[in-house]
């Protein structure tokens, strides 16, 4: 029997901000306002729970004339008999706009949250007084009762109560409140904290959002507990979300690297844990356990030990094992406790308590579905099929076939990559570097068709020589830039043939791709170009070779960069690295725009500089100089003195004031100085012998010419 496992990752892209350690650690430190004071821990815990209380008893209501969301309604017996009694005129103390007694207005307040208490000026007589607002709202047009009053309401369970009418839901209290209880129902969401977040421990945190665009509007993407403890939830909009809480934190959202993590997870998780694991969606994987259950002792320690390495690493999970991947996908998001086993042809009767939603129907089929009274799994099973196909389409009945079995739900796997290499053993040790070497170059030839057809390019490879005595000779070479040219990795690995130590003997060799990049199939016509004298060469097996003499220390150029500071203007590149010659993107209104010259090299020859500057300026000592503008005339560096001849300068530097305020008034005067044996200097002095902001007019060494 087929047995599926569906992986629910509702943090994920908080988890990963976590991970990556760009989420704040502490909340802001903010100036204390009188009207709202400060909030410990646990009352952010108590106002948490309060939350998710309210939002467990959440339910849906139609958007329709006759039952508009925000009805009001009574919320237990007792209310909706004595108002209805009012609506009657059975009760001559209830009158429209009347006002509550103040006790039991108070008291109505103090049950709220606090981010949902309303001010008492907005309770006010004269804001608050409008017509009965208890009058009977009916779902369906011409419906009516016969005694005129508001349906009873229905307890569907413990802590829980039914609308007047089928399909309403629970209600909660939420809101303004004038002379009853405002039911306002909406759609219960399984993106809410749940157990499986409280289960990883995490240091406290401050509200904290994840935005995105979508449509031209910024929207909510990903919330955390705070944020949701004050309402804040994915899909809102992030004006609304910043009104309600003032010290939120908002980072971008990344929906593009967290589905390319998911499926780095999902391929661990193919290598180690069941050959078959799909994504189902941008929180959630599915894993086949067919025939896997049992290596890892069965299907509660597969789901316990998952759970556990995923909280070890900061990943708040949920996991359901059923028959089918859509009956696992509805427990692990709507299921009772964040590990949920369905007993093998069970899965049906798990399900039948969930809402419609966890089938992974449409948003407007939920709502369609919620308007003709169908909440649950249940009731959509015994509704019969033809009207479901004339209604909805074929969408909603392959969801619930799926679900149910009835329809075959096939998962698309993902493929872990794997490994290019080529191996050869031989029947008799080989000891002598002639027979070494020619096997080196037919495995270099295996190891190119092999990276041709997986559409590759070497960047890493190792060779391993198998010795008689265990003692194993390796070696690694790099390339620049992907290549599987046979004779160019057979030349690399020759050249370093006199490393191999082959003992007693070498048994098998095997050549195995460390790194790859993929590499598309190139044209020959710079090959023929370079036959031919009429081409620029191709500097690559050049730097292979430096490469791997250096043994592993990699070449590298200097490229420029746009900075007067001579410290910045220099950067270490690999070395084919393409050049950077971009032009900055201007704006409309940019001044450079009106510039009709070309903009000038960082590196332009009317400021020479030096052919060796030092990591960092070296101060220099006993420096004999007259100010402002004259060069030294002997200074003292690394304890030896040097006179000074001839020298050029000063060419000065300012400090780039736009990146710190320390650089506002800086000053540099750079000096080219030659001593009397020919050595030339560049050194400099700190300010302009003027001004004191400028500099305290010490010296310093930054570089040396020849």
């Amino acid at each position: 029997m087929r047995r599926v496992a569906s992986l629910f990752l509702p943090d994920w892209p908080l988890d990963r901000l976590r991970g990556a350690g760009r989420t704040p650690k502490t909340s802001p430190e903010r100036p204390a306002d009188p009207a709202f004071p400060p909030r410990s821990g646990g009352e952010l815990d108590r106002l948490g729970a309060r939350a998710a209380a309210e939002r467990a008893k959440t339910c849906s209501v139609p958007n329709t004339p006759e039952g508009r969301p925000g009805a009001l309604w009574a919320q237990d017996r007792d209310r909706a008999a004595a108002l209805s009694r009012g609506h009657q005129g059975g009760n001559p103390g209830w009158r429209p706009g009347a006002k509550w007694a103040k006790a039991e207005l108070e008291e109505e307040i103090a049950r709220l949250p606090l981010h949902q208490r309303p001010s008492m000026r907005e309770m006010g007589r004269r804001s608050e007084a409008a017509p009965h607002p208890f009058r009977a709202q009916f779902l369906e047009k011409g419906r009516s009762d016969e005694a005129g009053a508001v349906p009873p309401v229905r307890t569907s369970g413990e802590g829980q109560r039914e609308g007047p009418y089928p399909g309403e839901g629970a209600f909660f209290l939420t809101g303004r409140m004038s002379g009853g209880i405002v039911g306002r129902a909406c759609a219960e969401d399984a993106r809410a904290p749940s157990d499986a977040r409280r289960a990883v421990r995490r240091p406290a945190e401050p509200p904290l959002v994840t935005a995105h665009r979508v449509d031209g509007r910024d929207l909510v993407h990903a919330a955390n507990e705070a944020a949701w403890a004050l309402g804040i939830a994915p899909g809102m909009w992030l004006t609304q979300a910043r009104v309600m809480a003032a010290g939120l934190h908002i980072l971008p959202a990344d929906p593009e690297g967290d589905r390319a993590a998911l499926h780095d997870l999902a391929v661990a998780l193919a290598r180690r844990w069941a050959p078959t694991v799909a994504v189902s969606d941008d929180t959630g994987l599915f894993v086949d356990l067919t025939g896997v259950a049992h290596l890892h002792g069965g299907e509660e320690a597969f789901a316990e030990r998952l759970l556990r390495l995923l909280a070890r690493l900061g990943y708040a999970a949920r996991l359901a094992v059923a028959d089918t991947a859509g009956a696992a996908w509805a427990l692990a998001r709507r299921g009772p406790a964040p590990v949920v086993i369905a007993p093998p042809a069970r899965h049906v009767d798990a399900i039948e308590p969930l809402p419609v939603a966890a089938l992974r129907l449409e948003e407007a089929h939920v709502r369609l579905l919620d308007r003709l009274g169908v909440g649950t799994v249940a009731e959509l099973i015994r509704l019969p099929r033809k009207p479901l196909m004339r209604r909805f389409g074929g969408a909603l009945v392959r969801r619930l076939d799926q679900a149910t079995g009835r329809a075959p739900e096939p998962l698309e796997p993902v493929v872990p990559p794997l490994a290019v290499s080529a191996v050869q053993r031989f029947a008799e040790p080989i000891a002598t570097p002639e027979p070494i070497g020619r096997w080196m170059d037919i495995l270099c030839a295996r190891l190119a068709r092999s990276l041709a057809e997986a559409g590759l390019g070497a960047r890493a490879v190792l060779l391993v020589a198998e010795r008689i005595d265990r003692r194993d000779q390796r070696l690694r070479i790099g390339l620049a830039r992907p290549s599987r040219d046979p004779a160019h990795l057979s030349r690399l690995f020759r050249r370093r043939i006199e490393e191999v130590e082959p003992g007693f003997g070498i048994e098998a060799m095997t050549l195995h791709v460390l790194r790859a990049d993929p590499l598309a199939p190139e044209a020959i016509g710079g090959a023929l170009d370079e036959a031919l004298g009429d081409g620029t060469p191709d500097l690559a097996p050049l730097i292979d070779a430096l490469a791997n003499r250096l043994h592993g220390r990699a070449p590298w150029r200097v490229e420029p960069v746009e900075s007067d500071v001579p410290e910045r203007s220099a950067a270490r590149v690999p070395a084919l690295a393409p050049p950077d010659r971009r032009p900055p993107a201007l704006g409309a209104d940019d001044v450079r725009r009106l510039a009709a010259a070309e903009d000038d090299h960082p590196w332009h020859p009317r400021w020479p500089r030096p052919v060796r500057l030092l990591p960092r300026p070296e101060p220099v000592e006993h420096v004999l100089a007259e100010l402002p503008d004259h060069p030294p005339k002997r200074f003292t560096w690394r304890g030896r003195s040097y006179r000074v001849v001839r020298a050029d300068g000063p060419e000065r530097i300012g400090g780039e004031w736009w990146r710190r305020p320390a650089e506002r008034d800086a000053v540099r005067d750079y000096f080219s100085v030659e001593d009397e044996e020919g050595r030339r200097f560049w050194l400099f002095r700190r300010g302009d012998g003027v001004r004191a902001e400028t500099g305290d007019l010490s010296w310093h060494l930054h570089g040396t010419f020849g």
